[in-house]
């Protein structure tokens, strides 16, 4: 369980940190950049897609479990892994990302498939298609290679896009309380599809993160606009991935 000491320091050292109450404790949801987030729960620290400098990552503690959902440098950043203390990190991957992993974590590694689940310290892991649309042999992100996830800590569920578009797996996903939702044109979706598949599958909060493409930074603002207009009972929460 988190401590009120835990939660008064992640809260004071990271000023972003969210705390979401479940049936089995509290988790806290550090924003770090881009599609980077760290998960604290029970004392255990899941980091998700580390990437951007093991140095973003300094007063967390070492990751006990690391979530990667694709092959590309923003998601695998081995640079960041080689910087970061994973002697004791468990790695789920997609099988694509296993194959890409140094041999030293093999003993370590879970490769999850689309559709598939798994059991990790008492959370459940269920991989989730991401892809982009129309679906081709060529595109950026295709069918199978690359997971979203949805992790259950208590009676809360966590959904994590990774790169997708909008999908209808994740339109048909249910009972989400907390998501997080990429928009970043030309590699996912843009705002308005992103706030249409939000108004489909109804997550009690959605964070925008992944939100920078190759025009910039996704208007986040308008995005939280169009979901309080078509999903009221959403609560968008704006944090700033790309602080200085």
């Amino acid at each position: 369980m988190l401590t009120l000491l835990n939660i008064i320091y992640l809260q004071t050292a990271f000023a972003q940190a969210d705390i979401i109450s479940t049936s089995a404790g509290d988790v806290s949801i550090v924003p770090i950049t881009h599609g980077t987030l760290v998960l604290t729960w029970n004392e255990k620290s899941i980091y998700v897609d580390p990437y951007g400098g093991a140095e973003r990552f300094e007063g967390i503690a070492d990751a006990d479990l690391v979530l990667i959902t694709d092959i590309h440098g923003d998601h695998h950043d081995q640079k960041t892994l080689d910087g970061l203390s994973l002697d004791k990190t468990t790695f789920i991957v997609p099988e694509a990302v296993a194959d890409k992993l140094p041999d030293m974590y093999a003993d370590r590694v879970q490769s999850l498939g689309n559709g598939e689940t798994t059991e990790w310290e008492g959370i459940s892991i269920m991989a989730i298609p991401m892809y982009n649309l129309p679906e081709s042999s060529d595109s950026r992100h295709t069918k199978g290679r690359g997971n979203g996830y949805v992790l259950t800590i208590g009676d809360k569920n966590f959904y994590l896009s990774g790169d997708t578009s909008d999908i209808p797996e994740m339109r048909e996903l249910e009972n989400i309380d907390v998501a997080f939702v990429c928009m970043n044109l030309p590699y996912t979706m843009d705002i308005d599809q992103a706030a249409d598949a939000v108004a489909d599958f109804q997550p009690a909060i959605v964070y925008p993160y992944h939100y920078r493409g190759q025009g910039g930074l996704s208007d986040v603002d308008a995005f939280k606009e169009k979901v309080n207009q078509t999903t009221p009972t959403t609560e968008v929460r704006l944090r700033d991935w790309y602080k200085k």
